[in-house]
């Protein structure tokens, strides 16, 4: 007499796992919701952090990390310090300086008109600068022109975005006009791309023989250098002592780039929290899930009974619950990938950044749920293949 094996082909076994999901529709969507949560908050954690990274690097692209300012700093024995008139020559003497610029702050104040208090600024200042700052930086202007040589001796001004949000001009269509200690000064550009040098963000920058022609003259206040990248330690180590040979201890070396390095830092151990709290979201969302596959057990008993009355193995009932366990988890895991990304996309487009959301983030979030769905499912699922038929049949526990 030949006996007959029982058999249960992988897609009867998906096809009874959607069955046992789609029974409780409720139960199975808000048991997912907790793994899509979790995985949402990675996701977007990752995505974001990722973004943000890769805007961190354009503006490193851009800025380069050969940028070196140098300012007037506090001397040793405290009081006031400047920078020497000559100090933008002396740094240009050096041989891997490839270019300086320098930057003279105008003791006057910049209001939008004449009928505003003189001590409401808005935190503004007028900055003399030479034609070559916006190359040396690596700005750019967001409308009009900077002013190059050709403007330097005109009463003209170009505006920090800063400075120009707060003077209320936005566009150029029009002369604008502000007003700095009885001079009319004519608004040519708005600068962009300022946002690592604050002091030109909030600033009106005119040309050196414009300033010294209307208020006297003006001493350099900071000096900025794009060097040989090779040599950024070496120069800053003999800055010091050729833009100020009597007062050396009262010169300020900074590179903008650093600013930048200590914000990754910053941002680093954020997303390592972030990420932290996310995980703890998605273990709770694995313990959802069993718990649920647990219940789901107990009020099954019958229809297990049922099962292995008819001939279904102890295997076949293991692998019915456990697909699905992990096809709750597999559901949740792709609802929370695609919400993770979403997220990225509008803090991306908010924040102006470049959206970049790693795919292997996304595929790492959708394994790592089907992982937990799948350690989650493995003791309820040997748990139902181990109830014996005939207790099962009867409803007993």
């Amino acid at each position: 007499m030949t006996r007959l094996r029982s058999r249960l082909r992988i897609g009867d076994a998906f096809g009874l796992a959607w069955l046992g999901l789609k029974a409780r529709p409720g139960r199975s969507v808000l048991t997912a919701l907790g793994i899509a949560i979790g995985i949402a908050a990675i996701v977007a954690v990752v995505g974001i952090s990722a973004s943000g990274r890769a805007d961190l690097l354009d503006q490193l692209d851009r800025l380069g990390t050969n940028l070196i300012r140098v300012g007037p700093g506090q001397g040793i024995l405290g009081g006031p310090a400047e920078l020497p008139e000559d100090a933008p020559s002396m740094a240009a003497r050096i041989g891997p300086v490839e270019n300086v610029s320098a930057a003279g702050l105008v003791d006057v104040t910049i209001r939008r008109t004449d009928l505003i208090p003189e001590l409401e600024t808005g935190g503004l200042s007028l900055v003399a600068v030479d034609p070559n700052l916006i190359e040396v930086l690596g700005a750019s202007m967001g409308m009009g022109r900077f002013v190059d040589s050709g403007l330097a001796e005109m009463p003209v001004v170009v505006l920090g975005e800063v400075a120009a949000e707060r003077l209320g001009i936005r566009n150029l269509e029009n002369e604008r006009l502000i007003y700095a200690d009885g001079w009319w000064l004519s608004v040519v550009g708005i600068a962009s791309d300022l946002d690592l040098h604050p002091d030109l963000e909030r600033s009106a920058m005119v040309g050196f023989p414009a300033a010294e022609a209307m208020f006297g003259e003006v001493h350099p206040t900071a000096l900025y250098l794009r060097v040989i990248p090779e040599a950024v330690d070496d120069i800053t180590e003999v800055l010091p002592s050729t833009v100020n040979p009597e007062n050396p201890d009262r010169v300020e070396i900074t590179r903008p780039a650093d600013a930048l390095a200590a914000r990754e830092a910053a941002d680093s151990a954020l997303t390592q929290l972030l990420i932290a709290l996310g995980s703890v979201a998605l273990l709770v969302g694995g313990v959802a899930i069993a718990n649920v596959m647990v219940m789901s057990v107990l009020e099954r008993r019958m229809e297990i009974g049922v099962r292995r009355a008819l001939g279904a193995t102890r295997r076949h009932v293991r692998s019915q619950f456990l697909l699905e366990s992990i096809m709750l988890a597999g559901s949740g895991g792709l609802v929370g990938a695609g919400l993770g990304a979403g997220i990225t996309l509008g803090y991306a487009t908010l924040r102006g950044l470049r959206l970049d959301v790693p795919v292997e983030a996304l595929g790492g979030a959708v394994a790592a749920a089907l992982g937990i769905g799948a350690i989650a499912g493995l003791y309820p699922a040997s748990r139902a293949s181990r109830i014996p038929p005939s207790e099962a049949v009867r409803g007993s526990r």
